[in-house]
């Protein structure tokens, strides 16, 4: 039996949708690992069904590498525009890079269990990719609705995870695991926190510093908001960037118009997804929970990888602190969520 079997360390891992903020699942499974915790089960959805499989699939730390080297305008270039009606980009240049790192491995074939999550339109109800191609379950579950093209598999329209469930801690209650840490990366907090404000000192200063430094280049929120616009008009309106004049006061009221819709469904998504993940919780409360604030940064904000993986890092050290400290004792506990209630034996499979 091995040490971690003895020690009661293995755990079953939840990874929540949220876009950027999903970046904190890396440093959570680094902190994991080196505490010495083995990793039995994964269940993710959206950036979490990602995160999850590239770990399970034994390319975390080429993932992390090549995320981390991302400024806004290295983001602004793996945004290709469809063109069509299904959503406003295609995530093709994403998911060529996955490919590039994970190869063609089926789900079955993986090291650790993994449960990806996405929403089948025409059924209306969540579909788990527990086999098959670990790349079609990782776009199926990233296809925010009117964003992201879905996946069409036979008569399945297959969308984000996110639109029913957010938080997927079904498909772990049943695993061969000593306890369950989920982590909410939209979690609703009573007033906006920023990212800066979470981080340890030390750590805040840097992030702090690097906001300015992109403020200072027009490369900050506003300066990246601003090119994202430029790039999502072109879809939401029909036209090419070259028909129209970047000055001009009525192109920049259509633009202004055109980029309130996308970013009312951003919003939307994401305030939706808070309360479904806070429904989750109260229905499956896991063992520790490790939450982020939806507020830390927009769910576009790509270039912040390794500020929110040193999140990911801080969050899950403060949170086993806490389970440890109980397991220690002898209590039993949530981590940050309060008394146990019990969990069923058997996974609830969704409807076919």
């Amino acid at each position: 039996m091995s040490e971690a079997k003895q020690d009661g360390k293995r755990v079953a891992l939840v990874l929540g949708s949220g876009g950027a903020r999903g970046y904190a699942h890396i440093g959570v499974i680094d902190e994991l690992e080196a505490r010495g915790y083995e990793i039995v089960a994964i269940a993710g959805c959206s950036m979490g069904a990602l995160i999850g499989g590239v770990h399970a699939a034994g390319q975390l730390k080429g993932y992390r590498d090549w995320v981390c080297r991302l400024d806004h305008l290295d983001v602004l270039k793996l945004v290709d525009v469809a063109w069509n009606s299904m959503g406003a980009m295609r995530a093709n240049k994403v998911m060529e890079k996955i490919e590039a790192l994970i190869g063609d491995v089926l789900i079955e074939d993986l090291s650790i269990p993994v449960t990806t999550v996405a929403t089948d339109l025409t059924r209306q109800r969540e579909v788990w990719f527990q086999s098959g191609p670990l790349l079609e379950a990782i776009r199926a579950s990233i296809a925010v609705p009117g964003v992201i093209t879905p996946v069409h598999r036979g008569d399945q329209v297959l969308v984000d995870g996110g639109l029913l469930n957010p938080l997927p801690i079904i498909p772990t209650v049943a695993a061969d695991a000593d306890f369950v840490l989920a982590v909410n990366v939209t979690a609703h907090s009573p007033r906006p926190v920023s990212l800066a404000e979470l981080l340890p000192p030390e750590l805040a200063a840097e992030e702090r510093a690097r906001e300015v430094d992109r403020d200072a280049q027009g490369t900050g929120v506003g300066g990246w908001i601003k090119e994202v616009r430029s790039t999502a008009s072109r879809w939401l309106n029909g036209l090419s960037a070259d028909g129209r004049d970047e000055d001009d006061e009525r192109a920049a009221g259509i633009r202004r118009r055109e980029w309130g819709t996308l970013d009312l469904v951003l919003a939307s998504f994401d305030i939706t997804q808070a309360a479904l993940a806070k429904y989750k919780v109260a229905g499956y409360p896991p063992d520790v929970l490790i939450e982020v604030p939806k507020t830390v940064c927009g769910a576009y904000e790509f270039y912040r990888a390794e500020a929110l993986i040193a999140l990911g890092h801080h969050l899950t050290a403060e949170a086993l602190d806490r389970f440890e400290g109980r397991s220690h004792s002898g209590e039993r506990g949530r981590g940050v969520m309060g008394d146990p209630q019990s969990r069923s034996s058997e996974a609830l499979e969704p409807e076919d």
